[in-house]
């Protein structure tokens, strides 16, 4: 693997969603913009703030659209189209209801499962993007999801997305010297 590769955290601009839920994905390159000892600038063109980084000794881009979640494939679209970057070398991070806090898996392609901004991103790419799925639980009952995902997780809860973090920044690593499969099976056995 040599080509650039994007890593795009999903969330909502503003002070008022950065402790949200739904910002999981905006923590991720957070995380990984502070080991890289890199700040992320506002990039118009992107619709984002990015960053160039060395993680893990690969040249990749991290980004955090600015578009609010439901058009993030506006600014996926276009960081995709100025660096000519493939979908494969998309890997876009985001809350996911379907997992507990504390687990993190990895997918290639599929569906969108409802999330907003994968829906955006689908309409705007097709489907055969990479994924960090970040567990955020679900709230147990449908009609509380949009309250859930726009709330800030408990103190136990938060660490325990931490942990998730923490564990998909070291499958960045074997994704980038071992391929993608040691990669998942990484992430999925210490998630479990």
């Amino acid at each position: 693997m040599s080509e650039l590769v994007a890593l795009i955290g999903l969330g909502n601009p503003g002070a008022d969603y950065a402790q949200t839920r739904h910002n999981a994905g905006f923590w991720w390159i957070d995380a990984l913009a502070g080991a890289a000892r890199v700040s992320l600038r506002p990039e118009s063109k992107f619709h984002s703030h990015a960053a160039r980084a060395t993680v893990f000794g690969r040249d990749v881009l991290l980004v955090q659209p600015q578009t609010f979640m439901n058009r993030s494939g506006q600014a996926v679209q276009a960081v995709a189209q100025f660096y000519k970057i493939e979908p494969g070398n998309l890997l876009i991070a985001h809350d996911e209801l379907a997992l507990p806090p504390g687990t993190a898996r990895l997918k290639l392609g599929g569906g969108h499962a409802g999330h907003n901004g994968l829906r955006n991103i689908h309409a705007a790419l097709g489907p055969d993007y990479r994924r960090l799925r970040i567990g955020i639980g679900h709230p147990g009952d449908k009609a509380q999801v949009l309250n859930y995902v726009l709330g800030r997780p408990g103190r136990d809860e938060a660490a325990a997305v931490s942990d998730a973090l923490i564990k998909a920044a070291g499958a960045l690593d074997t994704w980038f010297t071992k391929g993608w499969e040691q990669a998942m099976t990484q992430l999925h056995t210490q998630s479990d």
